[in-house]
């Protein structure tokens, strides 16, 4: 009987250390984040900067309207940047850019830079 009661209790711990793991993991949500904060900037002029590289274009970042982030203590954080940036062909432009900064690994990538019309 004491040994059965050992492995319920066992399997319960277990189950709670698994369930904080995961969720260390995988956060549900994203989070705000100043969109003024430097390292925020940073991101952003980072994504802008790998997108004018990846497909030779020339756009300056402008400012950041708003974010979002998504951190996990293994994983890094996700950002969900909308910014704005400017070019000579195109004017003003706004954009939805997604990346992934690593600070163990010391990496990021960008993820995605997509162009939003001006009314979103």
């Amino acid at each position: 009987m004491a040994a059965k009661f050992y492995v319920v209790i066992f399997a319960l711990v277990l189950s709670i250390l698994a369930t904080a793991a995961f969720e260390a993991k995988f956060p549900k949500s994203y989070e705000p984040i100043n969109p003024k904060d430097p390292k925020v900037v940073e991101i952003a002029k980072f994504a802008v900067a790998k997108y004018n590289k990846m497909f030779n274009k020339a756009l300056v970042l402008l400012f950041v309207e708003k974010g979002e982030g998504k951190s996990s203590p293994t994983d890094g954080t996700i950002y969900a940047l909308y910014i704005y940036t400017t070019s000579a062909a195109a004017g003003k432009e706004k954009y939805v850019t997604f990346v992934h900064d690593h600070p163990l690994t010391k990496t990021r990538y960008l993820v995605a830079f997509h162009w939003l019309p001006s009314d979103v």
